[in-house]
């Protein structure tokens, strides 16, 4: 569905960014990929590895509703991946936070909106259900105006949906590679904020992988989220450095012991498919759609009252033994 389309992705130096890129280019023809971002230095950077014909670079902040407008001119998909995500971080500078994950979703929408752009993905964070921190606040709020956003669109044909997912192994910011820092210069013990502690897993070509095909399910509204395992972060930690002792430090502003995607109040919203969940809009839609088949014609059957998909208590768990595959392939 992307040969000889326009392709925009705002934060597009980041991990999720390069990555579909990548696939964009290996999988697709596109006419056009716009990566949107603020730092030059890593524009600068990925120019050097992603150089086709095809590819443009848009300095710009998802801050500035007028350059977004200029750069989404003639644009066919646009993926939102630009925020700020590091919670402690967003703890200690919450109006930063803010303008970048609210008031730059609502310029993306904006400007999607002006310049037609048939569909537009935007990427969230399990931290955005039942969320304590300040980011998962704000990307709540972001996933709430995406999915107004179909309503806004009136008759329009920009269509919005959202994706969420968990923890990325290998990304920049993420656990693995701390840890693989600290054993690489010999740390004597690993920090580890709680001994309970469990986070979703997922992998950057599997995020990916999913995106491409929720653009393919999507009719607008949905926030999919993937079924994917879990892991308890003293097992991870035991995987990638056995016999090194771990010293628990407590847990950081803002961070919680399991991270939800599926909230248990949000169950009768929820729909099961084969390999993903769908969490319907809780506002009604003027062209009244029907969520439990997809685009595809796949179909989803509603959970259980009370259903909630945790890390903990997650029925698909990661063994230490495919995590260190996974991480292997992530990060080397």
């Amino acid at each position: 569905m992307f040969d000889d389309q326009s392709i925009m992705i705002t934060g597009g130096t980041g991990s999720f960014g390069k990555e579909y890129t990548r696939t964009l280019l290996a999988q697709y023809r596109p006419k056009k990929i716009v990566i949107f971002s603020r730092d030059e230095l890593k524009q600068y950077e990925m120019q050097q590895e992603f150089d086709h014909k095809c590819m443009r670079y848009f300095i710009g902040d998802v801050r500035d509703g007028e350059r977004l407008k200029m750069a989404m001119n003639g644009i066919d998909y646009v993926i939102h991946a630009a925020a700020l995500k590091h919670v402690p971080v967003a703890e200690y500078n919450p109006m930063e936070c803010i303008k970048t994950n609210i008031n730059g979703a609502e310029n993306v929408i904006q400007a999607a909106l002006e310049n037609n752009v048939r569909k537009v993905m935007a990427l969230s964070t399990d931290k955005a259900a039942n969320p304590v921190n300040l980011y998962g606040a704000t990307k709540l709020a972001s996933d709430k105006l995406f999915v107004a956003a179909n309503n806004v669109a009136g008759n329009k044909p920009t269509r919005f949906s959202v994706v969420r997912y968990g923890n990325v192994i290998g990304s920049r910011g993420s656990v693995v590679p701390f840890f693989k820092r600290l054993i690489e210069k010999g740390a004597d013990h690993l920090p580890i904020t709680h001994p309970d502690m469990t986070r979703f897993m997922i992998t950057l070509p599997q995020g990916v992988a999913f995106v491409l095909k929720n653009f393919e399910r999507m009719q607008g509204g949905e926030i999919f989220v993937p079924k994917i395992p879990s892991m308890k972060i003293t097992e991870l930690a035991s995987a990638m450095a056995p016999g090194v002792p771990q010293n628990v430090v407590g847990i950081r502003p803002g961070e919680k012991m399991h991270e939800i995607m599926c909230p248990a109040d949000d169950s009768h919203l929820t729909l099961e498919f084969n390999d993903h969940y769908v969490i319907t809009p809780t506002i009604q839609f003027s062209n009244k759609t029907e969520f439990g088949v997809n685009a595809l014609g796949e179909i989803g059957k509603p959970v259980t009252t009370g259903f909630e998909y945790n890390s903990g208590t997650n029925e698909q768990w990661l063994s230490p033994e495919a995590f260190l595959k996974l991480a292997d392939q992530c990060i080397g």
